[in-house]
């Protein structure tokens, strides 16, 4: 078994260095993408924006509590951002109904439209890029990151 384990550990940490090389590559193009989707929503809008404007739209609504804890960011950047999405017509707020103090976020009708468009272009391209793989193969690619995502 000591055999096995010794030609393993090092194919394993080959494997593993490609991976994280991968990953860091990931990011990068990543952040490339936040910055062009960004700029297509609104010349103006900056990544920050982009990210929190995402995420309101997709959960529905958000308040400016939520989006500083899930992105771990301090609260006057959030009203900062927050602000700049109102101005742009991205994002409307309206008091909480269960408490008045917090103002509920919600993506404006023009901003789902665009967040829309720009998700089925990203979709065509990643279909594009996964077209070579079985869907096992995606199955498992989207487990790894599921793994990688609670670490």
């Amino acid at each position: 078994m000591a055999t096995t384990e010794a030609v393993t550990a090092p194919d394993l940490e080959d494997a593993i260095g490609d991976l994280q090389a991968h990953l860091n590559l990931i990011f990068a193009r990543t952040r490339t993408l936040w910055r062009e989707s960004a700029a297509r929503i609104a010349p103006e809008l900056q990544v920050g924006g982009y990210k929190l404007l995402t995420f309101i739209e997709r959960a529905g609504t958000a308040n400016a509590h939520e989006l500083a804890e899930r992105f771990e960011m301090d609260k006057s950047v959030i009203s900062r951002q927050v602000r700049m999405l109102e101005e742009l017509g991205l994002i409307e707020s309206r008091p909480d109904e269960r408490d008045g103090r917090l103002r509920v976020l919600t993506a404006t009708p023009a901003a789902q439209v665009a967040l829309a468009e720009l998700r089925q272009e990203h979709g065509v391209r990643l279909r594009a890029v996964l077209a070579e793989l079985t869907s096992d193969e995606v199955h498992a690619a989207s487990k790894v990151f599921r793994l990688l995502s609670e670490i």
